[in-house]
């Protein structure tokens, strides 16, 4: 496995070795021991989720904030995403700024996304499966969002995909409304 430390302090892409033969391909996806937290203990998962979605769908920018902060492991299982961070954490150098990157089927690679940023993702093919393990459970009373084309942040949601499919993207009416980066309460 490949581990690269990304610009956003905490942030890590993994890339898992392929081993492909006639019948397909093997890659492990996680291994315990490989990435520790802040204090230098193995990440432990205590829940896993999985999204479906068709090309478009724009899911995010969510967070959840102390006691229930998470951090994910995501990957696509199938098909492509354009996957994005923001960092909200309050006392960050890079607060605010994001970092996006594609993850598919085809290379298998991760992100390591931990406590501190909102995350979200842009399907870029029909009947595309992602998979997210998480440190905490989800709290509704917990969550958090950032308007997913905040100017402040500026995503740039078409480098993966330039061509989106009419109506896109399309969104939860919860992330319609998310508040703008300068009005949340910066949680961490």
């Amino acid at each position: 496995m490949q581990i690269e430390s990304l610009f956003l302090k905490g942030l890590v892409k993994l890339t898992p070795q392929q081993f492909a033969d006639d019948r397909g391909v093997f890659w492990e996806t996680w291994r315990e021991g490989m990435l520790e937290d802040e204090q230098g203990n193995p990440l432990q998962f205590v829940q896993e989720n999985l999204s479906v979605s068709k090309a478009g769908t724009l899911r995010g920018m969510h967070f959840q904030r102390a006691p229930h902060a998470q951090g994910k492991l995501v990957r696509a299982a199938s098909g492509r995403i354009f996957d994005v961070v923001v960092d909200v954490r309050k006392d960050s150098s890079t607060r605010g700024e994001w970092f996006g990157c594609e993850l598919s089927k085809q290379n298998g690679c991760q992100l390591w996304i931990p406590e501190g940023f909102a995350h979200g993702f842009l399907a870029l093919e029909d009947d595309t499966v992602v998979e997210y393990r998480c440190t905490a459970l989800y709290n509704p009373e917990s969550e958090g969002s950032v308007r997913w084309d905040d100017p402040a942040v500026g995503i740039d949601w078409k480098a993966f995909s330039p061509e989106l499919p009419p109506g896109a993207p399309l969104l939860s009416e919860k992330d319609k409304i998310a508040p703008f980066l300068h009005d949340i309460d910066w949680p961490f």
